[in-house]
């Protein structure tokens, strides 16, 4: 069993204004709460999160790292923060090289309506093969993905407050997808180096046939009935993108159905690994605007990992250069493909929301 008290210490980053009141919901009883047992029957009836009222106008407090540091016995303390709307529930877990969540606990605790809510639950374990730490998520649905773009800036940023680190600062991340090196920016934001793309159509995977020496781009690709024009690009977890469609040589990606096109995509027999899709609009040569179906997680704001791919299809298909700003629909990140090393570089925000506790 699993219970919540949710205390907010810190302020929400967005820009609308207004009061956090208590609430009740869901998981076992917890004997912090406080709060009558609501009366209309959830799911889990006998369970609820305890959140304290608080305004978005609060200064972030210095203690907040305490919070997290606090040792008692049969709670877990964990954060929640969010890369441009991409949202994460942050453990540290530095103690142990197994999570100390479940993939089926982890989809309770994402469950919008009777938990947490996130798109993924991130751990900080301890580094292997030499790194400084290992990166494990386990996506909504409990798969586990390779990597997180918008996730691993999460991280860098709660790592930099467990360790109480302060300046611009790097460190060296385990991940399913290799080695990854964030940067954390004087301004507070987070560089990553992504690392190379993958553009072989075996390792990204798809069964789609090279059409490019070893690469897929802009193939025909027939979902639901309808040519899509793709191409497939991995950067440790499997993309395909696609800026055009039979009948429509630049997509308006607004009135794209997500919800009805993207399940489509992901489970598409060319995808062994299934895959994560973008949708993509060229506003100009340094300009995109991207919207994601994301593997294990559906319809999100942002997608890292997803915005990095895109600029690597548009530059294969001749459509941006290689630094561009990627509008997605929580916000925008800056993507570079550097010529000189091949690496893709992804610079973006990272915002804590709240605290809160488990009760193992």
């Amino acid at each position: 069993a699993m219970a919540i008290a949710a205390t907010i210490s810190a302020p929400l980053t967005s820009p609308t204004r207004r009061t956090l009141a208590a609430v009740n919901t869901l998981f076992p009883h917890s004997s912090r709460s406080t709060l009558p047992t609501p009366q209309r029957a959830f799911k889990y009836p006998n369970s609820r999160l305890v959140a304290s009222s608080m305004s978005t106008d609060a200064p972030v407090k210095t203690s907040s790292a305490s919070f997290i540091h606090r040792g008692e016995a049969g709670f877990l303390h964990f954060a929640k923060y969010h890369g441009i709307g991409n949202d994460f529930i942050l453990i540290d877990n530095r103690d142990s090289s197994e999570p100390r969540v479940s993939p089926e606990k982890a989809v309770e605790l994402c469950d919008r309506n009777f938990g947490v809510g996130a798109d993924g639950v991130i751990f900080v374990l301890p580094g292997i093969n030499g790194t400084d730490y290992t990166m494990r998520i386990f996506n909504s649905d409990g798969s586990e993905p390779e990597m997180c773009g918008n996730g691993v800036r999460c991280f860098a940023k709660f790592v930099s407050q467990l360790e109480n680190l302060h300046g611009r600062h790097s460190f060296t991340i385990h991940t399913g997808a290799g080695l990854i090196i964030p940067e954390v920016l004087e301004d507070g934001n987070v560089r990553v180096d992504m690392g190379e793309p993958i553009l072989k159509a075996s390792e990204v995977p798809t069964k789609i046939p090279a059409n490019k020496d070893i690469a897929v781009v802009k193939s025909e690709l027939v979902v639901d009935g309808v040519i899509w024009h793709v191409t497939c690009v991995s950067m440790g977890n499997p993309h395909c993108i696609t800026f055009s469609r039979e009948g429509s040589q630049n997509l308006l990606v607004d009135e794209v159905n997500l919800a009805e096109i993207g399940p489509k995509f992901e489970h598409h027999e060319v995808f062994p690994a299934r895959t994560n899709t973008e949708f993509v609009q060229v506003l100009s040569n340094s300009h995109l605007k991207m919207r994601v179906w994301e593997r294990g997680a559906g319809a999100t704001l942002a997608c890292g990992t997803g915005a990095c791919a895109t600029v690597v299809a548009a530059v294969l298909e001749g459509r941006a250069g290689r630094k561009c700003t990627v509008d997605l629909s929580g916000g925008p990140l800056h993507i570079e493909w550097r010529e000189e090393d091949n690496h893709v570089y992804m610079t973006g925000p990272a915002d804590v929301v709240f605290y809160g506790s488990l009760t193992l």
